[in-house]
């Protein structure tokens, strides 16, 4: 069995290769896994591709920038059985990575989901309007409209088999498909199991993230896809 990580990356040089070095691979490797790691370069113009090859990643360029179309792209050049996704920035603990892969492969989940809400989040690591406010906001409206019980929709770490990918119809290019992916799971009643973890400020690169525009975006895009 091949377990694939898929990292996007726009201008993360000087984090994206510790983050890649961050993945536990010989752990992985001694549970019986082969292991590839996937960074989609969504049009950098600094050094991150270089980087993350010197770090042992395999880099897809992807011209179109936006992260559901650097993701999409990583999902489509992967070869394993076993998607892992995370940021480039040193967010996520990526070093957790195979006890995601154990609740796939040993409890028999399809889609699996950091909770940073249920774990920690390091002083600083998120604006407090987001962490107060916007997330759990967000998080609650979207289990009302789709009948879902998440505690943290925009965890990005997430780990889910080839096969419930592809019952998954992603389309989203930007930012929306965070959402999208935790809608089409639990429309899709796939199995789905939250995992705490420690949620740290980001390593360096660029912050993509822009407050109002993104809440908005995420707003209209559930609910054009709940009434239209």
């Amino acid at each position: 069995m091949k377990v694939s990580f898929v990292i996007p990356a726009l201008n993360e040089e000087g984090i994206v290769g510790k983050t890649i070095k961050s993945i536990p691979v010989e752990e992985i490797k001694e549970a019986g896994y082969e292991v590839e790691i996937i960074v989609i370069n969504n049009n950098s113009t600094d050094n991150t591709e270089q980087e993350a090859r010197e770090a042992g990643a395999t880099v897809f360029l992807e011209m179109n920038r936006g992260y559901g179309n650097a993701y999409k792209r990583g999902f489509k050049e992967a070869t394993g059985d076993i998607f892992v996704m995370g940021d480039a920035d040193g967010t996520y603990p990526l070093e957790q990575s195979l006890n995601f892969i154990n609740y796939i492969v040993e409890d028999g989940c399809d889609f699996v989901i950091g909770s940073r809400f249920k774990g920690s989040i390091e002083k600083g690591a998120m604006p407090a309007l987001h962490q107060y406010i916007g997330n759990p906001m967000l998080t609650k409206m979207l289990n009302i409209l789709f009948h879902a019980e998440y505690s943290d929709t925009h965890c990005g770490m997430r780990a889910f088999t080839r096969e419930a990918y592809e019952k998954m119809d992603l389309k989203a290019p930007g930012m929306e498909f965070a959402i999208e992916m935790v809608i089409e799971a639990a429309e899709k009643n796939l199995n789905i199991k939250e995992v705490p973890i420690s949620y740290r400020k980001r390593g360096g690169g660029e912050a993509k993230l822009s407050s109002f525009d993104d809440g908005w975006r995420h707003i209209k895009y559930m609910l054009t896809r709940k009434f239209n």
